[in-house]
């Protein structure tokens, strides 16, 4: 009895013993359990939330194709109208070849019926008109050989009035330039004369250092001669009293030039910015390209022992 007793008791000292041992390792795997049940939890959230996305997903889909299907209905509807369409053009069709067969015919016959009535037509003009084309060829050349005469006549009538305009335009400006000469040639004598005696009075009433010469004869002077040299330069070489005139013109540049006074030569020189003269331009499409010359003398440039006195005027040509 005793050895059951202790038998007994050493069995349930085991159990208990084994017992305690479970439940110290229960303990321990607590908070193993806690985390493996949290990340489950987190996974079936997860689960949840792409299940619901899935379910939204599947609704549009699910939209998408009844509209798909709302649209195939309409295509099938429109196809059969379309179908309908084409019977009933072909019919047309069909009717209308018919009738073009049937017109066709008629428009051949008739074609055919008016070809014959134009080709006897022309056969009887064609007799007709080799009776009267060589009336016709005939009164052609008589008309040519007249009228190539009366062109002659009026050409050689003609000519000869030109020659007898072309003779009394030259002779009547070969007359306007031998009175222009003349006039030109009175009027250097005239300034001759006012120079000779500008020089007499500056003899004898000398101007004094604080008195301003009077160039108003000078500038005169040097404008004239500007406007004769360019009339000369027009003139004919062998227009009456043009010699003399060169002469008279060189022999007051000296007088001019034995005064004091100098008449600056401009023209035909190229133009440049740093040039003291009032410049009216003038466009030349077939002047060369960049540069610009001074081709006329409206003023010219007077110095007065190395001053300038008057500033000159001119006019340059560009492209």
């Amino acid at each position: 009895m005793k050895k059951f007793i202790l038998i007994t008791l050493f069995f349930g000292a085991s159990n208990l013993f084994a017992q305690q041992q479970q439940d110290s390792l229960l303990v321990k795997e607590i908070p193993t359990i806690k985390n493996n049940v949290f990340i489950q939890r987190q996974e079936i959230d997860d689960l949840t939330k792409r299940l619901k996305s899935q379910e939204i997903i599947n609704g549009k889909h699910n939209r998408s194709i009844n509209s798909l299907q709302n649209e195939n209905q309409d295509l099938k509807a429109l196809n059969d109208s379309l179908s309908q369409l084409i019977t009933l053009n072909h019919q047309n069709i069909t009717s209308n070849s018919k009738n073009i067969i049937t017109n066709s015919t008629e428009l051949g016959t008739k074609i055919k019926q008016t070809g014959e009535n134009a080709n006897s037509k022309i056969t009887e003009l064609d007799s007709s008109l080799d009776k009267n084309r060589l009336y016709w060829i005939i009164a052609t050349l008589v008309t040519l050989l007249l009228g190539g005469l009366v062109y002659w006549l009026l050409g050689k009538r003609i000519k000869s009035s030109k020659i007898d305009v072309e003779t009394q335009i030259r002779n009547t400006k070969a007359s306007l330039e031998e009175e222009s000469v003349k006039l030109d040639n009175k009027l250097v004598e005239v300034l001759e004369t006012q120079l000779k005696l500008k020089q007499e009075e500056t003899k004898v009433q000398p101007t004094t250092a604080n008195e301003k010469a009077d160039h108003f004869l000078a500038l005169k002077v040097a404008d004239e001669i500007i406007r004769i040299q360019k009339n000369l330069s027009r003139m004919d070489e062998s227009t009456k009293g043009l010699k003399q005139l060169n002469s008279s013109v060189k022999r007051i540049q000296d007088n001019f030039a034995s005064n004091g006074y100098e008449l600056v030569e401009m023209l035909g020189r190229e133009y440049n910015e740093g040039m003291k003269a009032t410049v009216n331009f003038v466009q030349d499409e077939d002047f060369e390209e960049g540069k610009r010359l001074i081709t006329r003398i409206i003023k010219p440039q007077v110095n007065y022992r190395g001053t300038m006195i008057q500033t000159a005027q001119i006019e340059v040509t560009e492209a």
